[in-house]
């Protein structure tokens, strides 16, 4: 196998399937060959490993992670004690069978000491890139905004406000408190448990059939929101667009009869 240090200087072309892996202590280059393997962890450098992460946390092992090229692909497994998270929380044990790393950036995180996570960045040569050019003066596409009624607005703010706040691990509002904060706010419009879930059921479709980037619907599904997860994704997905913003919450600070504190 060739050094760290020699992979690290260039030698292998950055030609499509190239393997880029980095930590915060160093980074190396790969050409894709047949039966090459990369291996990270705490573990000594050349003899243990080839990239090291987590070099001062015991919980992490000193050949923690692998990664092989066959198949004309490269294959990341898990190898240590602890467990490696990879994007959309996706768990792999040591159990778990080695997966296919795409064309494009991977972070791979691995578990340490209390809430310390070390991360490992992986980006593979894609066959598209030999030709890129860099467009460093274009204008930059703004995220994609989904259209909302001023009343799907006001209560998907409601039911989403834990995730306006970015909290960790937010939640939907419940139906019926949503409800009845919606019936503070707007004591005039008849919120109630029905029509919360009609209207919901209603935007679900809506951005299901234009093309919402989670699962807004289950196959058959008639539109009945019954499912949390999948209002978990609806929520999650109107903050991560910005269609919904932190200051979208001032449509919470309005009470009954217009006033601004609620005191009437």
């Amino acid at each position: 196998m060739n050094s760290p240090d020699s992979l690290a200087r260039g030698t292998a072309p950055a030609g499509p399937g190239t393997l880029h892996a980095r930590t915060v202590t160093g980074g190396i280059k790969v050409a894709p060959r047949n039966g090459a393997v990369i291996r990270f962890g705490r573990g000594e450098r050349p003899d243990d490993v080839d990239l090291p992460v987590g070099e001062d946390d015991l919980r992490v092992s000193r050949r923690h992670g692998e990664l092989t090229y066959r198949k004309r692909q490269w294959w990341l497994r898990n190898t240590g004690q602890q467990l490696v998270r990879l994007p959309h929380g996706r768990l792999m044990h040591t159990t778990t069978d080695p997966i296919p790393l795409v064309p494009g950036y991977t972070p791979v995180f691995v578990k340490g000491s209390g809430f310390r996570e070390h991360l490992v960045e992986l980006y593979v040569t894609g066959h598209e890139e030999r030709g890129a050019v860099p467009r460093r003066r274009a204008d930059t596409l703004p995220p994609r905004i989904w259209p909302l009624a001023d009343d799907e607005r006001l209560l998907l703010v409601v039911m989403g406000q834990h995730y306006l706040l970015y909290e960790d691990g937010p939640r939907p509002l419940a139906y019926r408190q949503t409800a009845e904060q919606l019936a503070y706010l707007r004591p005039g419009d008849n919120w109630s448990v029905r029509r919360i879930e009609y209207k919901l059921a209603a935007v679900r479709r809506r951005l299901h059939d234009g093309g919402f980037p989670y699962p807004l619907m289950h196959d058959g599904d008639a539109g009945t929101p019954w499912d949390n997860n999948l209002l978990h994704n609806l929520l999650r997905g109107l903050v991560e667009s910005t269609t919904l913003v932190p200051p979208d919450l001032d449509l919470m600070e309005t009470g009954p009869e217009g006033d601004e504190d609620g005191t009437g």
